[in-house]
């Protein structure tokens, strides 16, 4: 049996490893995984915020089959994870960090503290290291090195830009690191599955010495956005809507508003940011050596991807909401340590976190389920590309609010009405509205997304063919677990899922 190492971060854009060409931040790392295994270009997360996102990592189902929109909102109990197959087949998978699904509410009790909170441990996974948003471990372990009773705010409320007031061995990627390697010493000999989830690079954006002066903010790339918030804002109704309600939390203390992203402020967030891919970076350095040091880098499939990325201010946003690809594309390495591997892929062949599951699951020889919208990637890991593969990322997010209804109200829009899609190829990009107006962009003269040309006349078969497109996409990632079974004289045939 083959150990899984399956490291998720939060909120890293795509475009943020050197081996890519990122003019700022430096991971020699993970650019040498994947000199060893394989490097996919165009991966792109399926869904915004972290819940929906997370949710098809592990259940290798498109949003709008899972149904998970929001953080918050219930994982269906029935969508199995990659975590209780591999359970069933006899790993026992841990977790170092969080998962943020939701638990389903049908047969809990209505006290039941999972009914509080959306940090919930995905189904199938036993928690070694249980880190939410409350970060208790970690605080606690601040407590014990001699830093008092610190809480978050002592942490993280410091002018942006100053190094946070802990040492780099006691941040929290260090924390989570420390803690696993503790844990992978006590295996001998049995094969593992362990999920590392990492909070970082994600806001706030505060970084021990050296990291948060790792990269110079004069050395930060300018933003990719309108020449004014106005013109961005007049794109599009959800977009204007957006600007407006701005930002709440930590981001509105230390960056303020849309309309404060200036060159400098915004400048002095981005290297940060940037001193923090760097960090976890090193860290994920410590374990490879230490996994080779142990002889296991070749019984080990390592896994490396973010849920989701980062606006880091293009387009004047911050985070990780809307249909702007910056929010979705993300790292994808894997390493296999098969003698079918090749090393050093480029893959540029559009990928999504669907086929994660696939992947992994084919890998620990596990039947992959009809339950899964995505294709496995084994092939590209061989150095193959099927014939018949994507030519397009589809991507969603869901936008209602049902705490508060701000877009339900102010856009008139139903809740179930508050959702688009995202079909991007290589030449167009179109993003769909339930009922808004739809969008699209001519990448090959647009790359930025700038100009909108689904309202010119001109193009119009274009944008209509896109549409098709994305329609025809749709059709055919219906529910399938049961719909190639049929009932007969002679029994059942076809395939079907089991429960």
């Amino acid at each position: 049996m083959t150990n899984l190492l399956f490291i998720t971060v939060d909120q890293w854009r795509g475009d943020c490893l050197s081996a890519v060409g990122h003019p700022c931040t430096k991971t020699p790392n993970l650019d040498r995984l994947a000199r060893d295994g394989a490097l996919f270009l165009r991966h792109y997360g399926q869904a915004t915020p972290c819940g929906p996102s997370r949710a098809s990592l592990y259940t290798g189902l498109y949003m709008f089959n899972h149904r998970s929109v929001s953080n918050g909102t219930p994982l269906d109990a029935r969508h199995r994870t990659v975590a209780e197959l591999a359970r069933r087949a006899g790993y026992d998978p841990v977790l170092f960090g969080y998962t943020d699904i939701s638990a389903d509410p049908r047969g809990l009790d209505p006290d039941d503290p999972r009914l509080r909170t959306y940090e919930g441990i995905a189904p199938g996974f036993r928690a070694e290291l249980f880190m939410g948003e409350e970060l208790a471990p970690w605080l606690d372990h601040l407590r014990r090195r001699g830093y008092g009773a610190v809480t978050q705010e002592d942490l993280y409320e410091r002018p942006l830009g100053e190094p946070a007031p802990f040492r780099a061995e006691d941040s929290e990627t260090a924390f989570l690191t420390d803690r696993f390697l503790e844990w992978l010493e006590g295996r001998a000999g049995t094969p593992w599955f362990a999920h590392l989830s990492y909070i970082k690079p994600h806001h706030p954006y505060v970084a021990a010495a050296p990291w948060h002066a790792a990269v110079s903010p004069q050395d930060v790339p300018p933003p990719v956005r309108a020449p004014s918030l106005a013109e961005e804002a007049a794109a599009h109704p959800w977009l204007r809507l957006h600007l407006e309600l701005g930002y709440g939390g930590w981001t509105a203390r230390h960056l303020g508003q849309p309309r404060d992203l200036d060159g400098d402020r915004l400048a002095r967030a981005r290297a940060v940011y940037y001193g923090l891919v760097a960090e976890l970076d090193h860290h994920l350095g410590r374990i490879f050596e230490r996994l080779a040091a142990r002889g296991e880098m070749d019984r080990t499939l390592i896994v490396f991807a973010s849920d989701h990325g980062d606006m880091l201010g293009d387009h004047w946003m911050l985070n990780k909401l809307g249909f702007f690809p910056q929010a979705f594309h993300v790292p994808l390495i894997i390493r296999d340590p098969s003698p079918e591997a090749a090393r050093g892929v480029r893959v540029e062949a559009f990928t999504e976190h669907v086929d994660l599951m696939p992947t992994i699951l084919e890998r620990l020889g596990i039947e992959v389920p009809l339950q899964c919208d995505g294709r496995s990637l084994v092939p590209f890991l061989r150095g193959e590309r099927p014939a018949d593969w994507r030519e397009a990322a589809v991507y969603e997010h869901d936008f209602r609010d049902l705490e508060e209804g701000r877009f339900e109200q102010r856009l008139g829009l139903s809740p179930e009405a508050c959702c688009l899609m995202v079909r991007l190829g290589r030449k167009r990009a179109y993003v769909h509205f339930a009922a808004l107006p739809a969008l699209c962009y001519d990448l090959e003269r647009d790359p930025a997304w700038l100009t909108d040309i689904a309202g010119d006349p001109a193009r119009c078969a274009e944008v209509i063919a896109e549409a098709q497109a994305l329609l025809s996409f749709r059709m055919l990632r219906n529910e399938r677990r049961l719909s190639g079974a049929l009932l007969t004289p002679s029994g059942v045939r076809g395939r079907f899922d089991p429960h």
